[in-house]
């Protein structure tokens, strides 16, 4: 994954420069999930408690060779069942792992060659003397119930392997663990396990007809589309066997070069990653190379694939930005190298993004292109606010408008009287610097100057601003909010009145508006 601002300079095509934000590419982590092989290795495990017993079996299930050490009467119920069941299942031949039961308690020389080992001790000491044995012999350790004096964690797990989530809360709180795991319980269908195993069995047939990149990468793909639909029968196989032949024949040009990539328009809404489409996440996880604006929010570039190349092609009103047609220039470069691309913008990308320029420019270079929409900053102000852009009590009509023209003046080509009816709701994007001016030119088309008005800027976002006001002093609220970020200009009934005429605190608290989880 690589992130790389790109901004004009004296060349006509954007250059490779400084990082696109600054701080590290992985937010900081509690504990590193590691994912760890025990098929066949010796596991040490001391103690009879039911919580052993629940690791027990949770190690065996990985094929460990578990070696338990308790005296027999320390030994609670569920171990004796356990061990039955394994014995049964080790004479019908599908056991997985194996169980040793010494009857005595551990001792520090049983610690050395194991690959785990696991104790649930009720005494500090002997949780101490525990933990030491195995420090001294080099074995990672975890005494059940004592953070202290575990070097790893066992988290809460959703089980359809091949394919295992596991989820830690680092012990701050374990009921969280477990209800994350049962939410994601209902989200994989239970033939996910058919399908990984599928995927283990075909991999070397697909590596052997695709070429690593975009070729292999939408085959698996179209095989998750069909993983999340539909359950795998007998000629599952064959079928994507057929399907990584067909890639292999129609992802070349006539010339044998390159296979012609595909670029997404994505909206990335204002700024909260939680508002993007399923279809976005998707496209974001699919890149090959990722161009965003500069209003992206990092929350959202979090969940882009990894290993996708980040580029910042932010354009920005009164500041160094990269231009329109070196953008253009470089979606038709990666595509033609075979790469998947997102274009990804703030907002919707239908909405004074561009992407009308964009998608001309790609169709004539006859490149696929797609759009995802996003939640435009409109909308989500209408949402933080609570109200309603077409309350048919206030207004008739709604209308978007960009607050500054090409040359960076109040727009001459918008029908400024019909912005001023009383019974239309106006959102300006893009107009914080000619905001005093929207507001005397509303005035003199007729507009009263007690018409309501609310200025946001971040919306969505945790440094959120509001300012709510009239026309005839929005000039003292844009002074409030700010030009360092981009703002949105509400006018309109519907907006709500401040609280009082003072206008001089943002509003940061939440409406009470009631959010319903289904």
């Amino acid at each position: 994954m690589e992130r790389v601002s790109l901004l004009r300079s004296d060349a006509t095509f954007p250059r490779e420069g400084a990082t696109a934000r600054s701080g590290a590419r992985v937010e900081a982590l509690a504990k590193l999930p590691v994912f760890w092989g025990l098929d066949g290795k010796r596991v040490i495990l001391a103690g009879g408690t039911e919580g052993a017993c629940w690791k027990a079996e949770l190690l065996a299930a990985c094929g460990a060779e578990v070696h338990v050490y308790a005296s027999g009467d320390a030994l609670c119920d569920a171990f004796a069942d356990m061990f039955q069941r394994h014995a049964e299942d080790h004479a019908a031949e599908h056991a997985r792992g194996a169980f040793v039961h010494h009857p005595q308690a551990w001792t520090a020389d049983i610690m050395s060659g194991a690959a785990l080992a696991i104790a649930d001790c009720e005494e500090e000491d002997e949780a101490r003397a525990f933990y030491d044995a195995a420090i001294a012999a080099g074995v990672p350790v975890n005494v059940i119930d004592k953070p202290a004096f575990c070097q790893f964690q066992f988290g809460s797990i959703v089980n359809r392997s091949p394919v295992v989530v596991a989820i830690s809360t680092d012990g701050a709180a374990p009921i969280l663990a477990q209800a994350i795991r049962r939410r994601i319980e209902t989200l994989l269908p239970q033939s996910i396990k058919g399908w990984s195993m599928l995927a283990q069995s075909l991999r070397d047939a697909v590596g052997a007809r695709l070429h690593p990149g975009p070729e292999r990468r939408a085959f698996w793909e179209r095989f998750v589309d069909r993983a999340f639909t539909s359950v795998p029968t007998a000629q599952s196989a064959a079928d994507l066997v057929a399907e990584a032949d067909r890639l292999a024949a129609g992802r070349k040009d006539a010339h044998g070069g390159p296979a012609l990539g595909k670029v997404t328009l994505v909206g990335a809404g204002p700024g909260d990653a939680e508002l993007l489409t399923l279809k976005a996440v998707r496209a974001l996880q699919a890149a090959d190379v990722i161009l965003f604006d500069d209003l992206v929010s990092g929350d959202v570039l979090e969940l882009a694939r990894r290993e996708a190349k980040r580029m910042l092609v932010g354009k920005r009103g009164g500041r160094t930005s990269c231009k329109q047609e070196d953008i253009n220039a470089m979606m038709v470069t990666f595509a033609k190298a075979g790469k998947t691309v997102v274009r990804l913008k703030s907002g919707d990308p239908m909405v004074f993004g561009r992407a009308g320029e964009e998608i001309a420019c790609l169709e004539a270079h006859g490149i696929p292109v797609e759009v995802v929409p996003g939640i435009t900053a409109a909308s989500a102000l209408a949402s933080r606010l609570g109200v309603s852009l077409t309350h048919r009590d206030h207004t008739h009509a709604v209308r978007f408008i960009t607050g500054h023209s090409r040359k960076g003046c109040l727009p001459t080509d918008v029908d400024w009287r019909a912005c001023a009816d009383p019974r239309t709701t106006t959102v300006f994007y893009m107009g914080g610097r000619k905001a005093p001016a929207i507001a005397e030119r509303l005035m003199a088309e007729g507009m009263s100057g007690d018409m309501p008005v609310v200025i946001a800027s971040n919306i969505s976002r945790a440094e959120e601003r509001r300012w709510h006001g009239t026309v005839s002093t929005m000039h003292i609220g844009i002074g409030e909010i700010g030009y360092d970020n981009p703002v949105l200009i509400g006018v309109g009934s519907v907006f709500p009145k401040a609280a009082s005429e003072s206008h001089a605190v943002p509003e940061d608290m939440e409406l009470p508006v009631q959010r319903i989880a289904i």
